[in-house]
Protein backbone atom coordinates (compact mmCIF):
# COMPACT_ATOMS: atom_id res chain seq x y z
CA UNK A 1 0.00 0.00 0.00
CA UNK A 2 1.21 3.82 -0.71
CA UNK A 3 0.94 6.91 0.88
CA UNK A 4 1.81 10.64 0.13
CA UNK A 5 2.10 12.72 3.48
CA UNK A 6 1.70 16.55 2.37
CA UNK A 7 4.14 18.68 4.88
CA UNK A 8 3.34 22.68 5.45
CA UNK A 9 5.72 24.65 7.17
CA UNK A 10 4.30 26.51 10.33
CA UNK A 11 7.78 28.60 10.66
CA UNK A 12 9.77 31.09 8.47
CA UNK A 13 12.39 29.31 5.79
CA UNK A 14 15.53 30.34 8.16
CA UNK A 15 13.95 28.31 10.98
CA UNK A 16 13.12 25.22 8.16
CA UNK A 17 16.55 25.64 7.14
CA UNK A 18 18.18 25.30 10.41
CA UNK A 19 17.14 21.54 10.62
CA UNK A 20 17.30 20.59 7.06
CA UNK A 21 20.18 18.71 7.30
CA UNK A 22 18.85 16.47 10.11
CA UNK A 23 15.29 16.41 8.15
CA UNK A 24 17.42 14.94 4.89
CA UNK A 25 19.22 12.46 6.99
CA UNK A 26 16.21 11.20 8.56
CA UNK A 27 14.74 10.43 5.35
CA UNK A 28 17.57 8.95 3.71
CA UNK A 29 16.88 6.22 6.46
CA UNK A 30 13.75 5.63 5.47
CA UNK A 31 14.44 5.18 1.95
CA UNK A 32 17.00 2.85 2.99
CA UNK A 33 14.65 0.91 4.45
CA UNK A 34 12.73 0.60 1.16
CA UNK A 35 9.71 3.49 3.12
CA UNK A 36 10.48 6.39 1.07
CA UNK A 37 10.19 6.19 -2.48
CA UNK A 38 10.24 9.65 -3.10
CA UNK A 39 10.37 13.13 -1.47
CA UNK A 40 11.30 16.97 -2.29
CA UNK A 41 10.18 20.40 -1.31
CA UNK A 42 6.90 22.11 -3.08
CA UNK A 43 7.23 25.32 -5.29
CA UNK A 44 6.69 27.56 -3.92
CA UNK A 45 8.39 26.63 -0.63
CA UNK A 46 6.25 26.33 1.65
CA UNK A 47 5.91 22.54 2.63
CA UNK A 48 7.26 19.23 0.69
CA UNK A 49 5.64 15.96 0.15
CA UNK A 50 6.66 12.28 0.66
CA UNK A 51 5.34 9.62 -1.63
CA UNK A 52 5.59 6.59 1.28
CA UNK A 53 5.39 2.31 1.16
CA UNK A 54 3.24 1.34 3.72
CA UNK A 55 1.72 -1.75 5.81
CA UNK A 56 -1.66 -2.72 4.70
CA UNK A 57 -2.44 -3.61 8.15
CA UNK A 58 -2.28 0.00 9.73
CA UNK A 59 -1.39 2.59 7.37
CA UNK A 60 -2.56 4.94 9.54
CA UNK A 61 -0.18 3.87 12.36
CA UNK A 62 2.73 3.28 10.53
CA UNK A 63 2.35 7.54 8.92
CA UNK A 64 2.03 9.03 12.83
CA UNK A 65 5.53 6.64 13.33
CA UNK A 66 7.31 8.62 10.62
CA UNK A 67 5.49 12.26 11.14
CA UNK A 68 6.12 11.58 15.05
CA UNK A 69 10.38 10.70 14.33
CA UNK A 70 10.63 13.62 11.82
CA UNK A 71 13.12 16.12 12.55
CA UNK A 72 10.65 18.98 11.35
CA UNK A 73 8.16 17.28 13.18
CA UNK A 74 9.88 16.92 16.29
CA UNK A 75 11.04 20.71 16.53
CA UNK A 76 7.36 22.41 15.97
CA UNK A 77 8.11 23.09 12.74
CA UNK A 78 5.90 21.88 10.01
CA UNK A 79 1.92 19.98 10.16
CA UNK A 80 1.52 17.19 8.33
CA UNK A 81 -1.46 15.52 6.11
CA UNK A 82 -1.43 11.73 6.05
CA UNK A 83 -3.15 10.17 2.93
CA UNK A 84 -3.54 6.43 2.26
CA UNK A 85 -3.53 5.74 -1.28
CA UNK A 86 -4.60 3.40 -3.05
CA UNK A 87 -3.26 3.05 -6.16
CA UNK A 88 -4.93 1.53 -9.73
CA UNK A 89 -3.73 2.78 -12.27
CA UNK A 90 0.85 2.84 -12.03
CA UNK A 91 0.89 0.45 -9.11
CA UNK A 92 3.41 -1.71 -11.75
CA UNK A 93 5.74 1.21 -11.62
CA UNK A 94 5.59 1.97 -8.04
CA UNK A 95 5.85 -1.42 -6.83
CA UNK A 96 9.17 -1.66 -9.66
CA UNK A 97 10.99 1.60 -6.90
Amino acid sequence: MYALMLVRYRRPLPEIEAVTQAHRAYLRTLKEQGVLLASGPMDPRNGGMFLLRVQDADPLADLDTIRDNDPFFKAGLANYEPLVWNVVMGKEGLDAL
